[in-house]
């Protein structure tokens, strides 16, 4: 497969196939970060179906890396055409250049070189593919738990707690299940015995802390007092992101379940091993979007809050900042979390107004007003100054009239 890549995409992530240079090059050009999968992916895919035969020793030449999909990194799935297949959801293509360079077309291979021609083995690769992104976020998980204050902990481990506590035994169990995975390389019927009953106690534990942030917001809309309000703000910036803890650990869980559910279909039933890898994408996104439905309502109820304390600042000058603080800092915590389980978050913090500038509004529009009356006043008075100008001097010259027609009348009499 002389300067050939093989591009393979399932919407979450890139998986490169080429001889090393070539795959190096590729993602040089395309200025992607990626991640190593090694010779035993490799044969691992390879040992799929005939394709062995087809391919000989083609496969041991090639390398492999997958890349996850971001805004920038989609582009180059759009940039290459890949075509998709409405039956797999996958997009694959060849790319063909000079020397191994990025600058050549696609081509949709079917042939016996071409890993992409089997349809077993592109199965078993989108599974493995699917396996990656999910396990991508479950690192992203472990480094936002790890940045989390130590209550927390103490939450995730309040054994007085049923629901909790069944998360943490499901947890053990799941841990040791992918402990066994990463040695072994496969998951037997033994290790999968073992898991395959958790799911139930995560469920639970997921919902437990979605009522409880659903239960957040309604105590946020049920305050419409300013002292109430920030008491109920408070206690939502205090809570809010050690639920939103625990809703990353249960879904890093259900991802690791997913994991091992692959791995297992794989070896007792590959055939079913696309149509498995597409239930679990769909009910993976159904969880998405349970979590963002609540988070959001929480985001939607502080920035309402926040938006009531700013317009009664002036009254009440410290309980208001104090509210759209707590405000900020729960919305703040809702898009850092979005990110780590790869939930889009378009909405901002809500900006503290503080108390001087809302006086000095005030004090602006007075003055503005005040000029205005000012203003109104003194043409008022000048109006009035002028009326009275005009009737002293018609009294004046009324006076003067008749004092002029008195003399003239006894100069007359004379």
């Amino acid at each position: 497969m002389d300067n050939e890549i093989q591009l393979i995409s399932d919407g979450d992530g890139l998986t490169v196939i080429g001889s090393e240079t070539d795959v190096e090059r590729f993602l040089v050009s395309e200025g992607l970060s990626s991640k190593g999968l090694g010779l035993r992916w490799l044969k691992s895919v390879a040992g799929t179906g005939a394709v062995v035969a087809q391919a000989g020793s083609d496969i041991a030449a090639e390398s492999a890396c997958w890349v996850k999909l971001t805004r920038e990194s989609a582009q180059v799935v759009k940039k290459y055409g890949l075509r998709e297949s409405s039956k797999t959801g996958l997009s694959t293509g060849v790319v063909k250049g000079p020397k191994g360079q990025a600058r050549g077309f696609v081509e949709f291979a079917s042939g016996p070189r071409s890993l992409l021609g089997n349809p077993a083995v592109l199965a078993h690769a989108a599974g493995i593919m699917a396996q990656l992104a999910m396990q991508q976020t479950m690192d992203e998980i472990t480094d936002y738990l790890a940045t989390i204050d130590e209550k927390v902990e103490d939450v995730l481990r309040a054994q007085e707690d049923a629901a909790l506590s069944d998360m943490v035994g499901a947890e053990l169990v799941i841990e040791e299940a992918m402990t066994i995975r990463e040695q072994v390389g496969r998951v037997s019927k033994i290790t999968w015995s073992k898991a395959q009953a958790t799911p139930g106690a995560i469920a639970a534990t997921q919902v437990y802390a979605l009522r409880r942030l659903d239960a957040l917001a309604e105590k946020m809309e049920s305050k419409a007092k300013i002292g109430d309000l920030a008491e109920a703000a408070k206690e939502a910036e205090s809570k809010a992101q050690e639920w939103f803890a625990v809703l990353a650990r249960c879904f890093q869980l259900q991802d690791a379940i997913a994991v091992l559910e692959l791995d297992r279909v794989l070896d007792a039933a590959p055939e079913e091993l696309d149509r498995h890898r597409l239930g679990i994408r769909i009910a993976r996104q159904n969880r998405l979007d349970l979590i963002s439905r609540s988070t959001e309502r929480l985001v939607a109820r502080m920035n309402a809050a926040a938006g009531a304390a700013n317009a009664k600042v002036l009254l009440h000058p410290t309980k208001s900042p104090a509210v759209v603080q707590s405000s900020n800092h729960v919305v703040t915590g809702v898009h850092d979390f979005h990110g780590r389980l790869g939930i889009e978050s378009g909405r901002r913090s809500s900006e503290t107004r503080r108390w001087a500038a809302a006086a000095a509004e005030v004090r602006d529009k007075a003055l503005e007003t005040g000029a205005k009356g000012v203003g109104a006043a003194r043409s008022l008075g000048n109006a009035t100054l002028g009326r009275a100008s005009s009737v002293k001097g018609k009294l004046s010259s009324g006076i003067a009239e008749r004092a002029r027609r008195r003399r003239g009348d006894e100069e007359e009499a004379e």
